[in-house]
């Protein structure tokens, strides 16, 4: 089942490289003309031109740094203006692999700032301007640490527990007008953001890694199969539908009149 929008543009972000650059390759593939954004506009250029030459689609390139506000605004406007574009990649992102007590408080910053401001503003952009015309799709890119904090910087994953909230805000404020928005949950996944933070996936063991193609097109058929939220290495469903469950079923307590009976006095 297709959910994307057919003949709009897609336009992708962090797309020079990695996990961006393997959506657009998808994307061309189905169809889709496409606006690659990214820092590095020597790289977009060659990944533009190989998907023209491969796919036939129109290939634009937007140089711009999602970190720095003027450009982040200039994509903004992009999104908010192009009437062709009906798909929106929201995929640009950093790591800091140091523990906080570790970490540089100026690079957590930095890391905030494209992970959660910039990622924001995309989305809520794309949605104000889908919504209106009934149609479009919204992807944004999480991490399973998203819900194990625990396991790695968590200025790093509260960014991605950022992502998967507003996306969860965004489907319900989306429902019935046409508008698809799916977050996606990728395990530790082979990419350049691992060096770029420090590390590198050979730290781990080879059973947790997943090739960067692998993950794309599995997220891709969440999509196609009307998936709100792709987990792409979970083998069982149930698992996440249950924990859906647990948290729906909390819902009706979260906030009453009185404190639980546990925190009164006597």
């Amino acid at each position: 089942m297709q959910q994307l929008p057919p003949g709009a543009t897609a336009l992708v972000t962090g797309a020079s490289t990695g996990i961006g650059a393997l959506y657009a390759d998808r994307l061309a593939r189905r169809g889709h003309d496409l606006i690659l954004v990214a820092r590095d506009q020597a790289r977009l250029e060659g990944v533009a031109a190989r998907l023209r030459a491969e796919t036939g689609r129109a290939v634009e390139v937007l140089a711009a740094d999602l970190a720095d506000d003027a450009a982040l605004r200039g994509v903004e406007a992009r999104l908010r203006s192009d009437g062709r574009i009906g798909v929106l990649v929201n995929n640009a992102g950093m790591a800091v692999a140091a523990p906080l007590l570790a970490a540089d408080p100026d690079r957590l910053e930095a890391m905030v700032r494209l992970n959660v401001v910039a990622a924001m503003r995309l989305a809520v952009a794309a949605a104000q301007a889908f919504a209106p015309r009934g149609r479009g799709a919204i992807i944004n890119i999480a991490s399973v640490l998203a819900l194990v904090p625990e396991m790695f910087n968590g200025a790093y994953s509260g960014s991605k527990a950022f992502v998967l909230n507003l996306t969860q805000a965004l489907q319900a404020e989306l429902a019935g007008k046409g508008v698809r928005v799916q977050a996606v949950l990728p395990g530790a996944t082979r990419t350049e953001i691992w060096d770029r933070a420090g590390t590198s996936t050979d730290a781990l063991p080879a059973q947790m890694v997943m090739e960067a193609d692998e993950m794309v097109d599995a997220a891709l058929a969440g999509l196609d199969q009307g998936e709100a939220v792709t987990l792409p290495a979970l083998p069982d469903l149930a698992q996440w539908q249950a924990f859906q469950a647990a948290r729906a079923a909390m819902g009706p307590n979260l906030s009453l009149n009185h404190a639980a009976a546990r925190y009164r006095a006597g």
